[in-house]
């Protein structure tokens, strides 16, 4: 019995020396290791990190881009439209001790955050820009919280708009707004064209007006055109002074 006994002790302080004083950390991970309650500058790892028990423990961190799906958030945009928008992030540890020192919990808090700031950013936006301008919206967003994670030693690399979704009943006050602004662009575009059309005819009347002669030949051009047109009458735009003058002239 005392070999039995002696076997068991054995075994429990190789299961204590593995599980306590032992640790394997993989190529992605950092280990921040406290001492008496105090932490080094730098993080462990990878590889063989060897504890004293009860003296210090350590806190593994997962060093690779971490992927995390913001929540569908009901975002009120600057003209007063109610949307869905859900987003996804993209982040990593930088500093393995100042995410394990400076925050509770660095996953959790960079999720609140990305809520918090997807609903501000998108709040002074209209809802044109939202389905527009996603890019410049990602990369605002992305700076936002890639400058307030800083502190916890957190880089976020980038942020994409997943889906923009409207209430249904926003979605026809849209199409009749987007109408109304379509026939608003037509008939300013019409108006524009009637304008310039009335500003050539005024300078054409004022080259006529100023040039002599310029009538005569836009008299003749008229009358070339008319000949050419199946017609057995033909009037000629001129007054009778005219007409006597021409004759004596002998110009017909």
């Amino acid at each position: 019995m005392p070999g039995v006994g002696l076997l068991g002790l054995l075994a429990f302080l190789v299961i204590f020396i593995l599980t306590n004083v032992i640790k394997i950390l993989k190529e992605y991970e950092k280990g921040v290791i406290f001492t008496l309650g105090r932490v080094g500058r730098k993080a462990s790892g990878p590889g063989l990190i060897i504890l004293i028990p009860g003296i210090q423990v350590m806190r593994k961190v997962d060093m690779r881009t971490l992927v995390h799906d913001v929540p569908t958030q009901d975002v009120i945009s600057q003209d007063n439209v109610s949307v869905k928008v859900n987003a996804v992030i993209y982040y990593r540890v930088v500093d393995a001790v100042r995410a394990i020192v400076q925050v509770e919990n660095f996953m959790a808090a960079t999720s609140q955050l990305a809520q918090t700031t997807l609903r501000s950013v998108l709040g002074k936006h209209d809802l044109d820009e939202m389905l527009q301008e996603r890019d410049k919206l990602n990369k605002d967003i992305q700076e936002i919280l890639d400058h307030q994670t800083e502190a916890w030693g957190i880089k976020v690399s980038n942020v994409e708009i997943k889906h923009v979704d409207v209430d249904p009943s926003m979605i026809r006050a849209i199409a009749k707004q987007a109408e109304a602004e379509r026939e608003r662009r037509s008939k300013v575009i019409l108006a524009e064209g009637e304008f310039q059309a009335a500003a050539k005819l005024a300078e054409a009347a004022n080259v006529l007006a100023t040039q002599a002669g310029s009538m005569e030949l836009r008299y003749l051009n008229a009358l070339q055109e008319i000949a050419g047109d199946r017609t057995n009458t033909i009037v000629f735009p001129f007054s009778m002074k005219e007409v006597a003058k021409t004759v004596r002239e002998g110009g017909f």
